[in-house]
């Protein structure tokens, strides 16, 4: 259990991070280009979101690795999920939303999410690693 509430931790640590760097600080004039968008987002469901979504990573890690979690299968799953959840947000959000360029939507968005998973994806493999119980057979 510990393992999971770590990694939960690390994925809101990354996330929020990353995420708040891209639409804050680095790429703030495209996302304030965005007229839909709130002035002031609703934190408390951004971080719902976080901690179900590493909720779900971290468990589908152990699922498929049990305790014989290396970086290498970290990563996997941790990309199969970003690309999964980043190509919603880099092609059906602007397919749905007008925003000043797809090109650029694409690019920061894609580019972040790669940021994002790949960091998580290493930590994520640490902390399994670290925390997995190594079983062995008793002859």
């Amino acid at each position: 259990m510990v393992k999971h509430i770590l990694t939960i931790i690390a994925f809101i640590i990354v996330t929020f991070t990353v995420q708040g760097l891209s639409h804050f600080v680095i790429n703030k004039a495209h996302f304030d280009a965005i007229s839909f968008a709130r002035a002031e987002p609703i934190m408390a469901l951004g971080f719902l979101v976080m901690t179900i979504e590493g909720a779900v990573i971290s468990g589908a890690l152990s699922s498929w690795m049990g305790s014989n979690v290396t970086i290498k299968n970290s990563l996997i799953v941790s990309y199969a999920f970003g690309l999964f959840l980043g190509s919603y947000i880099a092609f059906t959000e602007p397919a749905k939303y007008e925003v000043v360029s797809i090109g650029s939507w694409v690019a920061v968005e894609g580019l972040a999410s790669l940021i994002q998973f790949g960091v998580f994806g290493i930590l994520m493999g640490i902390i399994h690693k670290k925390f997995s119980k190594t079983r062995s057979l008793i002859v």
